[in-house]
């Protein structure tokens, strides 16, 4: 389709993205839903590059078992984008320092834009800063914005939206939490879903919990469903009545554990600090909901403990008491990455947040895979792992065999 014969809207969203790249206010476009005959290819990310002293645009192609990168000027990309976007990509969500802009079609092919400014945003044109790669060396990124109202309910900030420096530990941490989970919706593509389901297990006051549905709802402009659940009802009770006075739709608190909470549908996990096997039914309600994303904090790793028999060589260094604890640990979080893997994973064991911040530091984060795996090989590491150390019990796999039966 030549550039006199795009629809207003497909003019609108190219007339913005050369807008946003000329102001050196442009983070990233992701071109999704794909149409063409290239096989394999899912999506394609662009974003601006330094190039010999001039911005150019990096053109990411994301095929399913390949990644493909190519360099473009403004002009090519634009012409290349007047090609292809009514034909081949069915969703296009550009991002910039100022606004969001998704340009979607429709099944019968009409353009749609949806647009919303970033709030906080300074008024103004930036001008180019050409010193250095902004692909390497960018400003530091918040995925969260201080003035949002749920910040000052929850006494994370004051009246002015400054932080309030007893909270300063729990900005660090929303802010980290919301960046990891801000990738895995990115990998997984739930963006492009109209409306997404969430549920947090042993929510408390819930800071995480209104994190997810604020940057949802107000960053990513879809339709959250968020569910805290909680054992305490008076956390329940007052987490209800701060959604109610911030008017929020689509958030609710309940009480109840992960072991007996019915739950279905849900494309998000989350359980944070889940003691000991609770992490273990979480994951598993993750599995048996057919969750697209699993966010768990394990902490207290007891059933392994007492079944650790490990070789006699490791003797002298498991004589020190937090050496068998880390051991244990290890793991018990290793077999659960593993069994995650074996039921269709994609999983990363990390360092959720620095020790300075809060002692509980892992994270396990499990992405649902689009293209399945032989898990023969997976299985048998695990059966090997605890041959090994003496295992003969271990929660998570237990109640994925129950499934199973």
């Amino acid at each position: 389709m030549s550039a006199a014969n795009l629809p207003e809207q497909i003019q609108y969203f190219l007339d913005q993205y050369q807008q946003v790249f000329t102001d050196n206010t442009l983070q990233r476009v992701v071109l999704s839903k794909y149409q063409g005959d290239e096989a394999g290819l899912n999506r394609v990310t662009i974003r601006p590059v330094l190039l010999k002293n001039a911005l150019a645009l990096s053109f990411l192609y994301e095929y399913q078992t390949r990644h493909v990168t190519k360099n473009l000027s403004l002009n090519e990309s634009l012409a290349l984008l007047t090609k292809e976007l009514p034909e081949h990509y069915k969703n296009a969500h550009m991002v910039s320092e100022t606004k969001e802009i998704q340009l979607r079609f429709s099944k019968k092919g009409k353009a749609l834009i949806n647009e919303h400014r970033v709030k906080g945003a300074k008024s103004g044109l930036a001008q180019p800063d050409l010193s250095q790669n902004r692909a390497h060396n960018r400003e530091k990124h918040r995925f969260v914005k201080q003035d949002r109202p749920y910040l000052a309910a929850l006494g994370v900030t004051d009246a002015q939206g400054q932080i309030i420096p007893a909270m300063s530990r729990k900005w660090k941490q929303i802010n980290k939490f919301i960046e990891v989970l801000s990738g895995a919706i990115e990998n997984t593509r739930l963006v492009e879903r109209q409306e997404i389901h969430i549920a947090d297990f042993g929510s408390g006051k819930a800071y995480l919990t209104f994190a997810v549905h604020d940057y949802l709802s107000d960053t990513l402009a879809v339709k959250p469903q968020v569910t805290g659940v909680e054992l305490r009802q008076g956390l329940v009770d007052l987490c209800n009545q701060t959604a109610a006075k911030l008017a929020l739709q689509g958030i609710k608190f309940e009480q109840g554990d992960v072991q007996h909470f019915a739950a279905q549908n849900i494309n998000i996990m989350i359980a944070l600090h889940a003691c000991d096997t609770a992490t273990d039914y979480a994951i598993n309600m993750g599995i048996r909901s057919n969750a697209d994303i699993i966010m768990c904090s394990p902490c207290c790793h007891k059933q392994i403990r007492p079944q650790l028999k490990s070789p006699s060589i490791l003797a002298p260094l498991l004589q020190h008491g937090i050496h068998l604890g880390q051991e244990a640990e290890m793991l018990t979080d290793g077999l659960r990455a593993l069994l995650l893997e074996a039921h269709g994973y994609d999983t990363q064991v990390f360092e959720f947040i620095s020790l300075e911040h809060t002692n509980k530091n892992k994270m396990i984060l499990a992405q649902k895979r689009k293209v399945p795996r032989d898990n023969h090989a997976i299985l048998t590491q695990i059966a090997e792992l605890k041959r090994f150390y003496g295992v003969k019990e271990h929660c998570l796999e237990e109640l994925l065999n129950q499934q199973v039966g």
